[in-house]
């Protein structure tokens, strides 16, 4: 929204900005930072068509842009593209150069009407092996220049300038399109209405895509490829729109079979070898035992290890083994606490049922050794996220005036560890303070090896950033922005992820292994209580109601302990939790909304189970509120 801001300097122009009924806060955002722009809040999600309809009903001008929130434009880029809608008036609508958080090309800028032959190229795969052919390669027109102005048949609703007289004529967009599919109608339709569609490269955005779904997830395709259907159905022959949905439904259920089972083989394949292993070794362990004239019964054995087996692996599961970077001492802990549990077992069974203490202590060490020695194997052959060492610290170069370069490294102080140079670059002028200016920030990088460079919007232009992202090797430098006067700094670098978000360090309770401690707790604490439920409901004036609350805990529709239900700070969006049946520091409920949402704060960066077990203790006699 900064760069929209300053990009609409010189233009007379008004902005939109409708919410779909988000719970992160924005709408309080933007109604702090901008009261300028008209701010739609709905009370439910209408979906990306109603929304946007909302807004274009309401507009004025002489051209209307669809312009997606994960976006930054240049300062230029409205002028540019105004101008050229000016010099072609057969121009209905225009899309421009994207590129994607890490400064490369994103091919949808430029597309081609999904005709059922272009979307089976698509589809199964012939598009990605002749990316530049003119027939396998037409849904993202990859025989066109991304540098060249062309005409081209479908725009990205990421950046979609349209002109008013053609939406007047043509329509605006079709609603019966939830998510995706609308943009690829409309464009058609604007084609269809005597208009033309053009890619105009000479200015560029940032979109950092993915983030409404994720590209992978079996959601995305039945939404994406329904959404082609409808599509099919409204502007095809009945003959083509029935092969068109033919071809899209089979490849749908294939392409979700595949993500589903992908997606569990990949999760469960290391852990089915690690059981596998763990139990060869165990039976070569007996078969040691032999060698010494000691022999265990077949029926015990066969019993025994199995359970030994799955006992440690348990164990060293929760203890965060399976999480990532990999760090040996979870082995070791989960091995441990999982020799203690077989060892007290063992204790309560019938003799008859016990051979050996000492087979469990060799069998402990097996296991610690056998994981050991398989996690180096796959640092040094795999690598990625099976590294176990962090040895590449970060290396950062932020660039900005004095106050906002001191502001941003501030930020990356509470936020980030493994800090090993922080650099700074003036925008115009070396200062005393930096060590140059943005001009020699290549040679920065080179020198100092530099691998995250920090750019502060408040100084430095979104034209100079994204020309900067184009010219660096993005293989070896992240890039991150700070807007003006937030908490954080942006720079989504992959769809499989929610984005890098350097936020005061909050996000302890979003880690994998807090998220299973979390859950963990709440299973057992709602279970012990159910089971005692006769004897302690009494207590509770609330008694159906505290029933209810152990039971949505149980079931995963709540948790224990939330956040404190007060406005977020702006600027500043905590990680997502479920409800809770109560809060840290309850006895702040009357006292400014601002100290609770820093409460929350706190609650969220300093997570830990032992903490929640504190709050669950001060406050049980809360666990029967209306919540």
């Amino acid at each position: 929204m900064n760069s929209v801001k300053q990009a609409l300097v010189g233009i007379k122009g008004e902005v939109f900005v409708v919410d779909n009924n988000s719970i992160d806060h924005s709408v309080e955002m933007v109604a702090a930072k901008f009261p300028e722009y008209h701010l739609i809040a709905n009370k439910d999600n209408r979906g990306f068509s109603k929304a946007n309809n909302q807004a274009i009903e309401l507009s004025k001008g002489e051209y209307v842009l669809l312009l997606n929130p994960d976006t930054v434009v240049e300062e230029d880029t409205f002028k540019k593209v105004i101008a050229f809608m000016d010099g072609h008036p057969d121009a209905g609508g225009l899309g421009v150069r994207m590129i994607d958080g890490k400064g490369k090309f994103l091919p949808e800028s430029k597309r081609g009407l999904p005709t059922p032959a272009v979307a089976f190229y698509k589809i199964f795969g012939l598009s990605r092996l002749f990316p530049k052919s003119k027939r396998f390669g037409h849904y993202h027109l990859g025989h066109l220049s991304e540098f060249e102005t062309n005409e081209i048949e479908i725009l990205s609703g990421a950046f979609m300038l349209m002109r008013k007289d053609a939406l007047n004529k043509v329509g605006l967009l079709d609603e019966a399109f939830f998510m995706y599919g609308e943009d690829i109608d409309l464009s058609y339709r604007i084609t269809k209405g005597g208009y033309k569609n053009y890619y105009f490269p000479e200015t560029r955005i940032i979109h950092y895509k993915g983030e409404s779904t994720k590209k992978s997830s079996v959601n995305y395709v039945f939404v994406f490829y329904r959404a082609m259907v409808i599509f099919a159905e409204k502007h095809f022959s009945q003959k083509n729109a029935r092969l068109f949905s033919f071809i899209i439904n089979f490849a749908v259920y294939l392409r979700a079979g595949m993500a589903i089972v992908a997606r569990f083989i990949k999760r469960i394949i290391l852990p089915l070898v690690d059981i596998l292993i763990i139990v060869v070794g165990l039976f070569a362990l007996t078969n040691r035992w032999k060698v010494k004239e000691i022999e265990f019964s077949f029926e015990l054995l066969k019993y025994a290890i199995p359970i030994y087996t799955v006992v440690w692996f348990i164990s060293i599961l929760f203890n965060g083994g399976y999480d990532f970077p990999t760090k040996l001492k979870r082995f070791v802990t989960g091995a441990f606490v999982g020799t203690i549990v077989i060892l007290v077992g063992y204790a309560l069974i019938p003799k008859d049922w016990q051979f050996s203490r000492l087979f469990i202590l060799l069998g402990a060490i097996w296991v610690v050794f056998y994981y050991i020695l398989s996690r180096f194997f796959l640092h040094f052959s795999v690598k990625g996220k099976f590294r176990m060492f962090n040895t590449k610290t970060k290396r950062y170069a932020i660039v900005g005036s004095k106050d906002e370069v001191f502001r941003v490294h501030d930020i990356l102080k509470q936020t980030t560890r493994d800090i090993e140079l922080v650099e700074y670059l003036s925008i115009n002028e070396k200062e005393s303070w930096s060590v140059g200016t943005l001009n020699q920030l290549d040679q920065l990088v080179h020198i100092h090896e530099i691998n995250e460079i920090v750019f502060c919007a408040k100084d430095t232009s979104a034209h100079k950033i994204i020309e900067w992202m184009l010219r660096i090797d993005s293989n070896e430098v992240d890039f991150k922005i700070a807007q003006p006067d937030s908490l954080f700094l942006i720079g989504s670098n992959s769809i499989e992820t929610a984005g890098d978000l350097y936020v005061l360090n909050v996000n302890a309770i979003s880690k994998s292994d807090n998220v299973r401690n979390k859950r963990t707790l709440d299973v057992l604490v709602s279970l012990i209580l159910l089971i005692c439920s006769p004897l302690i409901v009494w207590t509770f004036q609330h008694k159906k109601q505290f029933l209810k609350n152990s039971l949505a805990v149980l079931v995963g529709k709540k948790t224990l302990v939330g956040y404190h239900p007060s406005p977020a700070l702006v600027g500043l969006t905590l990680p997502k939790i479920k409800s809770g049946l109560v809060y840290p520091m309850e006895e702040i409920v009357t006292v400014d909304p601002a100290i609770s949402s820093k409460i929350n704060l706190i609650y969220a960066r300093d997570y830990s189970v032992r903490k929640d077990m504190a709050i669950i203790l001060k406050t049980w006699k809360k666990l029967d509120g209306f919540n």
